[in-house]
């Protein structure tokens, strides 16, 4: 890794601010991005037990007004957005209609005819070409990724630093809520109860004009909690130990949600785009499952794509992401197996440098 990319990389409104705090970086979604400022360990364990904070200023925004626009999300979504009520969201995905998924997302609503989607960058141009095409009832959509910043403020101390900057209190939004007002003298950030690292906090969005201002207001009131910068290195590793899916890794254009383990995204109360086809199988059982495995051999590191086999050697699925976790100090993965290997206990086998190495299926979260 290299601060040396191609003219074609984009950048965040922070991304000079991050090599001159002398983050590693690397393209990453199309993105410059910081991949770690010190260790990958210690702002894994800064998020895990105080404070710190991501720049995830490459995610996509689009905004979908009008009478129609609960119709469309209903339709090109999988879960049920007419639970919704002003404030609250949902985590969902967007199934495609060859049996997979073209990304996994978040819904916010505002109100009755005004709703949010937070999207994955890789993704931010097929998502919105996706929506458009299922558009038909002139759902006025914005694309608002180029001209909004997105901070990650993760960690059991979030709460307190972010709270120094705001009259809202804070401990009255909820999980999976959000709340609009002014943070650290700026106007019209978005406050949201949401996170990828199990760790608590809050993200927030802010044009990138004010992203600057808010990265030094956060980092003065976190002060006294150590707060950390944090790349996309510890992101990885924190959202694995609990088990939420990345996608182009555990989820992507040829996995089912109900495979993924995300039935619970996956409502089949209303019609959505495919939903007879996860509906089947989720009724006759699906003949893959993604699970959690942890290896007890010290120094062996699963990967994406490597092999997994039963005891005879036969091939039984592939790992799609693995790691070393910081806070367990073992080695952990999620891969899909054939559903007859996916029972807790089960023995499996990584295939690491042509051997396979003895792992077990285990209940997730791992931590």
């Amino acid at each position: 890794m290299s601060n040396t990319t191609s003219p074609t990389v984009k950048e965040t409104a922070l991304t000079q601010l991050h090599i001159q705090l002398g983050a590693k970086m690397a393209e990453f979604a199309g993105y410059n991005m910081p991949i770690s400022y010190s260790s990958i360990t210690a702002e894994h364990n800064a998020i895990r037990n105080s404070v710190g904070v991501f720049d995830v200023s490459h995610m996509g925004e689009f905004m979908l007004k009008g009478d129609k626009a609960l119709d469309l999300i209903q339709r090109v979504t999988s879960n049920d957005a007419a639970k919704l009520t002003d404030g609250k969201i949902q985590y969902s995905c967007l199934p495609n209609d060859k049996g997979g998924i073209v990304d996994d997302l978040l819904v916010y609503r505002w109100n009755e005819t005004e709703y949010y989607l937070v999207v994955n960058a890789s993704n931010i141009e097929k998502d919105w070409n996706w929506i458009t095409k299922h558009n038909t009832a002139g759902v006025e959509m914005s694309n608002m990724s180029d001209d909004m910043s997105l901070l990650a403020v993760q960690g059991p101390n979030a709460i307190k630093t972010l709270q120094k900057l705001t009259a809202i209190d804070l401990s009255t939004i909820p999980y999976y809520a959000f709340a609009a007002g002014s943070m650290a003298g700026i106007d019209d950030v978005i406050i949201s109860n949401t996170g990828y690292t199990g760790a608590g906090g809050f993200e927030l969005y802010v044009w990138n004009k004010d992203a600057r201002k808010m990265w030094d207001a956060i980092f003065e009131a976190g002060a006294e909690f150590g707060i950390l910068p944090c790349g996309l290195g510890c992101r990885d590793t924190l959202r694995l130990e609990k088990a939420f899916c990345l996608y182009g890794h555990d989820i992507d254009d040829t996995t089912s949600p109900i495979e993924a383990g995300l039935g619970w995204i996956t409502k089949f109360t209303k019609s959505f785009i495919n939903s007879d086809y996860h509906l089947a199988i989720k009724e006759n059982g699906p003949k893959k499952k993604l699970v959690g495995f942890e290896i007890p051999e010290k120094g062996k590191i699963p990967r994406q794509h490597f092999k997994i086999k039963d005891g005879a050697g036969n091939e039984i699925g592939e790992v799609t992401s693995g790691t070393q976790s910081p806070s367990l100090g073992k080695a952990i993965g999620l891969g899909y197996v054939k559903t007859e290997f996916s029972t807790i206990g089960s023995e499996i086998f990584i295939e690491i440098r042509n051997t396979p190495i003895k792992a077990t299926v285990v209940k997730t979260p791992f931590l």
